[in-house]
């Protein structure tokens, strides 16, 4: 257990220090503009920027080796200082001594400076708490294959209250980009392809991280995942009706229905314009049309960008104030352009209201963090497990939620007492379980001499725990992502002699070009890498039964393993507690019931793709190549069977209403499982293209052998919505088929029509489907 002794409510009341006499009894908003008007512009730039502190080694953010950091904090911070970036995630530091230092910081900074006002510390937190020794959890692919909003929120409590007790007030989680193409090296930060799904589970992840007074950071604003070619950093260019009805849509509801305090640009260009200086999309979506009224930080660098990269900035300076009159309120992780704000003021080039809007959104919502009445003059005192035995039973739910069993010859569960060979560059591998922005991935892989500092058994040592170790052997075979295939004949030779080969392949998570997935690690095939594929055709060819267990941070193409091997499970970087949730699963002690969050390819020719697509997606005898999935969207088998029967559906409804929709779920198995109920539609007629499925609501729902439940859900007709000929929002009048489907594809189908006048979208409209279980 990792003690840390700090307050999780929040630092103890301001008391009296340098400058701190103020009027009694003001309103909040009229202190910050009293604490405005009494700063120099010196000061007001100083709560514009953050301070790394970082440590020579392998880059961790792009081009971080460009950035060089000579100040040190002490002077950096002398007029104070707006955000500390990552103050426990950039090496292994012992919690509980770095929370003693960051309190005397904080001290210094209340004691120290004029105007007496903490800093805002922000940390990674996507998969866990970016610091040693904290849990990690699954990866947000695996969030969505689970289906389970409940369950994120609740792992996002947790995650949210080790930060808050070690001083930590924002989070940059979680990722709400809409993924477009599996190439792109970050799908495995990002939900689903579904813009609902994402919106949904994201903004539940929001709420748990807030409900813990942690600010959550919505990334990437907006269009990233969009990249042409699946590449990072690469051109954007959606139009503005795919913008607005899929990439913006989770955003949104984060925003709108979740109350996200902050939100960071991201890196992209869309049709020729930087997110960084398009006032279009900072200002005129997120202030004015949704009422937005947070804080816009930086994503790392983004503002020295729009000089170093698109060349829209003749230099740093013009990229502030680019940046600034756009909306970026504060720039991270360090000031490398906003620090020339002063000078620009001076000589005329940027207005000084322009500062004055970002320093009053920064001092609200220190004002919110409680932070103004901060003095840190007390030591943290209360202890807290980074790594609870909460924290493990959340991070295991969620794992075996989240697996999904894609194929299975009645090969699965594996009865007891085979002799079953373990087989794989992922079997017996603690990294293979967490994705690129894990603290074992991002940080420790850069200190080979550190100790995990977590309970992280393998799936080879979790498979020996499920089926007895003297009936597991093991084998490596090959790396995975190298031309070694010198481990073939030991491979094949350990499948021969055993009744089942297990073999684990897929990715390694990093960063930069240190991985096969993750930031900065993209693709342009969709085979497995290096030669597990042929690793995999090694042990087939032994006439051995093979399950095939990916554990992967994207999907691959794998219609040949699907037709040759005896089952087939997917799990997205299921987190410290993956290898029991995948070895339970081949057990049958887990039931599975996770569903694809991502259609799987047939090629990576087929790609970009999506499930959303028009009828001209679907291919035809028109082209030669087909565009059909080897899996779709929702797709994912369990161990029982449900029937689902009597459906039911208005046969009209008005555009402005609800549709009411309900289902009789049956498990028609012999045992206990969950099922995923998934509503689709799809819009028979419309002014413009529309998908040809398109999920509308889900719920998961658990049921005993034989056991029935009537599944309710109720449908704001705005989940049906989208942007006219003229680019509004609208919900139109017409026929739309509905079905209750085990995936996209249509099953159990109903007609219904929506009634009355055309009628637009606004910020009032629901947007979440509600259920009930009767």
């Amino acid at each position: 257990m990792t003690e840390v002794r700090g307050a999780v409510d929040g630092p103890a009341p301001a008391q009296a220090g340098p400058d701190h006499d103020r009027p009694d009894g003001q309103d909040g908003e009229a202190r910050v503009r009293e604490l405005l008007g009494r700063m120099t512009i010196e000061e007001k730039v100083a709560q514009l920027v953050g301070f790394w502190e970082k440590e020579d080694g392998e880059a961790v953010a792009p081009l971080q080796g460009e950035f060089g950091d000579s100040a040190r904090l002490e002077d950096f911070s002398r007029h104070g200082l707006g955000h500390l970036t990552r103050a426990y995630g950039t090496r292994p530091l012992d919690a509980a001594a770095r929370a003693s230092w960051l309190w005397k910081f904080q001290a210094d900074l209340v004691t120290g400076t004029r105007l007496g006002i903490p800093a805002i510390v922000h940390e990674e937190c996507l998969t866990g708490l970016s610091a040693w020794k904290a849990a990690t959890f699954p990866t947000p692919l695996a969030w969505g294959a689970a289906f389970d909003p409940e369950l994120v929120t609740e792992m996002a409590a947790a995650i949210g209250a080790s930060m808050r007790a070690l001083g930590i007030h924002q989070g940059l989680a979680p990722v709400l980009d809409v993924i477009r193409d599996p190439r792109w090296g970050r799908v495995d930060e990002c939900i689903s392809e579904d813009p609902y799904l994402v919106g949904t589970v994201g903004t539940s992840y929001v709420r748990g991280l807030q409900s813990q007074g942690v600010l959550a950071t919505l990334k990437h604003f907006a269009g990233y995942s969009a990249s042409r070619a699946g590449r990072n950093f690469a051109p954007v260019h959606a139009g503005p009706r795919e913008l607005a009805d899929v990439l913006l849509l989770p955003f949104e509801m984060a925003i709108l229905d979740g109350n996200a305090r902050s939100v960071m640009h991201s890196y992209a260009e869309i049709d020729g314009v930087p997110v960084a200086a398009d006032p279009a999309m900072l200002t005129g979506v997120l202030r004015d049309r949704w009422g937005f009224d947070g804080t816009v930080v930086a994503d790392y660098y983004g503002v020295a960008f729009l000089n170093l990269l698109h060349h829209v900035a003749g230099d740093h300076a013009e990229a502030a104030v680019q940046a600034l009159t756009a909306g970026v309120d504060i720039e991270l992780p360090t000031g490398d352009a906003y620090l020339t704000l002063r000078d620009s003021v001076q000589a005329g080039k940027v207005d000084e209201a322009l500062i004055d809007r970002a320093v009053l959104r920064v001092l609200r919502q220190k004002r919110e963090l409680g932070l103004l009445d901060a003095t840190f003059t007390d030591e943290p005192t209360q202890a807290v497990d980074l790594d609870s035995p909460e924290h493990r039973a959340i991070a295991r739910r969620l794992a075996e939620k989240s697996v999904v069993l894609v194929s299975n010859r009645d090969a699965l569960p594996l009865p007891a007492g085979r002799r079953v060979a373990v087989i794989g560059p992922n079997a017996d591998r603690q990294g293979a379980l967490f994705g690129c922005y894990s603290f074992l991935n991002h940080v420790l892989v850069q200190h080979p001499d550190v100790e995990t500092g977590l309970e992280v058994p393998t799936v080879l040592d979790a498979m020996r725990v499920e089926f007895g170790a003297d009936l597991v052997t093991w084998a490596r075979g090959c790396d995975v992502d190298n031309d070694d295939r010198s481990g073939f004949d030991e491979a094949a030779a350990t499948a021969s002699a055993a009744e089942v080969a297990v073999l684990v392949v897929g990715d390694h998570a990093g960063l930069f070009g240190r991985g096969t997935v993750g930031e900065g690690c993209d693709r342009d095939d969709l085979e497995l890498p290096g030669v597990q594929r042929e690793l995999v055709e090694a042990v087939l060819a032994t006439g051995t039964p093979v399950v095939l267990v990916l554990v992967t941070g994207r999907p691959y193409a794998l219609d040949w393993a699907l037709a040759r091997c005896a089952a087939v499970v997917q799990a997205f970087f299921p987190g410290e507690e993956g290898s029991g949730a995948i070895a339970g699963v081949l057990s049958g002690r887990v039931n599975p019931s996770g569903k694809l969050p991502v259609s799987l390819p047939r090629s990576a020719g087929a790609q970009p793709y999506s499930y959303l697509h028009p009828t001209l997606g679907e291919g035809s005898e028109v082209t030669n190549l087909s565009a059909t999935p080897a899996a779709p969207f929702g797709h994912g088998l369990s161990y029982t069977t449900f029937e689902h029967a009597g459906l039911t559906v208005p046969a009209t409804v008005s555009t402005d209403g609800a549709l009411h929709v309900a289902v009789r779920v049956t498990n028609t198995g012999a045992v206990a499982g969950d099922d995923v109920v998934q509503l689709y539609g799809r819009d028979l007629v419309a002014s413009v293209t529309r998908p040809v499925a398109q999920l509308l609501g889900y719920r998961r729902v658990h049921l005993e052998p034989g056991q029935s439940a009537m599944v309710e859900l109720t449908v704001p007709t705005t989940r049906l919505a989208f942007s006219d000929r003229t680019l509004t929002r609208v919900v139109e009048p017409g026929d739309v088929e509905l079905w209750i489907g085990t995936s996209a594809r249509r099953d159990t189908q109903a007609l219904t029509t929506l009634v009355g006048d055309t009628v637009p979208v606004t910020n009032a409209s629901a947007r979440w489907t509600t259920s009930e279980i009767r």
